[in-house]
């Protein structure tokens, strides 16, 4: 009886072991580590868990060192990458920290606060158009109470335009809505690039091809929003000069057509080219100083000057400041490893472009404004 019992304590301790064995061979597959790796790999891995990573039994965070080679892009960040994940965790790691985090949410708040502008514009757009629809259904307009009123006199009496000044008015130059749409390619143009930008940051860890599309569609959103933010300028403040619209928005679509066809090779994606793109995307601003003078020229004595220069004047220095900080890749090139979740250069290059987009639409309002108030006919 003893040795039976010996045996049985025998093969259970034997069965313990082998489940704990089975645990550990799985938990070092899952963490993709080598043998003689898993213990440094392991500890790296809990102090992230305890800083709100994932767990070993699902997908890693990883160093700058493990990642793949088209993934290296920034080498003052060190720590906290995701890499070759499903879709469905990258889509779940919006909600847990990586170094990627606040790249996605910057751009993901910007997005949505603009879409909240659109939409509240839209509304009141519409509400506009259905007041003045409403009035003027309700009441004749000067002219036809005018022709109702002198031809239920009578048939022998004529009516002289020529005599009636105001009437002439009426006819002759009515007044017309401003046309919206210039602002709204502009709304557009950014949310599409803050989305681009979003989803690139969000699922760009899930393989090599995904991770170049989504690159390439993210310099495909910072050139779009950079010509549509041509638009509600240069339609409004050359209205009367047509041929001038023709031009300058004619300019600066063939320039965002050139910098997209160069940006699509796949070797400019890489993070030794990340100067020249930069200065492909200033080039394509810089073309803006043009359309600038000449429409202070045009409008040097006109009250909306100086307030429309301090919202342009605020876009530009936003989007010159967050380029200097996306190329120097300050501050984590002073203390590597001190800035990857927090602070790096890349989070801070996304709030200058919100930044920028939120006064260049300040400005496009003042356009809008403008533009309704002051016609063509006023101008002459």
């Amino acid at each position: 009886m003893r040795s039976k019992k010996n045996s049985m304590i025998r093969n259970s301790e034997g069965s313990v072991w082998k489940r704990k064995k089975i645990v550990m061979d799985q938990d070092k597959s899952c963490c993709g580590t080598a043998p003689d790796q898993t213990n440094s790999t392991q500890k790296k891995i809990e102090g992230r868990n305890g800083s709100g990573g994932r767990s070993c039994s699902s997908y890693p965070l990883l160093s700058f060192h493990q990642l793949p080679d088209y993934m290296k892009d920034n080498e003052y960040i060190l720590d906290y990458y995701r890499a070759h994940w499903p879709i469905k965790e990258a889509l779940f790691s919006l909600f847990t920290w990586h170094n990627e985090t606040l790249n996605v949410w910057t751009h993901l708040v910007g997005f949505l606060l603009f879409l909240g502008l659109t939409v509240a514009n839209v509304v009141e757009v519409s509400q506009v158009v259905d007041f003045i629809t409403m009035i003027t259904g309700q009441f004749p307009s000067s002219a036809e109470a005018y022709i109702s009123k002198n031809f239920s006199l009578g048939p022998t009496q004529l009516l002289d335009l020529k005599q009636e000044p105001n009437l002439k008015m009426d006819i002759t130059s009515p007044e017309l809505p401003t046309t919206h749409w210039p602002f709204y390619v502009f709304l557009c143009g950014s949310m599409f690039c803050l989305l681009s930008s979003t989803i690139c940051h969000l699922f760009s860890c899930h393989s090599r091809s995904l991770n170049l599309h989504l690159l390439h569609m993210d310099y495909v959103g910072i050139t779009v929003m950079i010509i549509t933010s041509f638009f509600p300028p240069i339609y409004y403040v050359f209205q009367c000069t047509p041929h001038w619209q023709v031009v300058y928005l004619t300019g600066i679509t063939v320039m965002g057509i050139c910098t997209i066809i160069t940006l699509l090779s796949p070797a400019l994606s890489s993070g030794k080219y990340r100067s020249f793109r930069a200065l492909l995307f200033v080039s394509m601003g810089l073309f803006g100083l043009i359309p600038a003078i000449h429409a202070l020229v045009l409008n040097w004595d006109d009250p909306h000057r100086n307030m429309t220069l301090a919202y342009e004047g605020i876009m530009a220095m936003s989007y010159l400041i967050g380029t200097v900080f996306y190329v120097t890749r300050i501050p984590e090139r002073w203390r590597p490893g001190w800035f990857d979740l927090t602070g790096h250069s890349h989070q801070i290059f996304h709030v200058f472009v919100v930044m920028g987009a939120l006064a260049h639409y300040g400005a496009a309002q003042i356009f809008v404004t403008y533009r309704s108030r002051v016609g063509c006919d006023t101008l002459a």
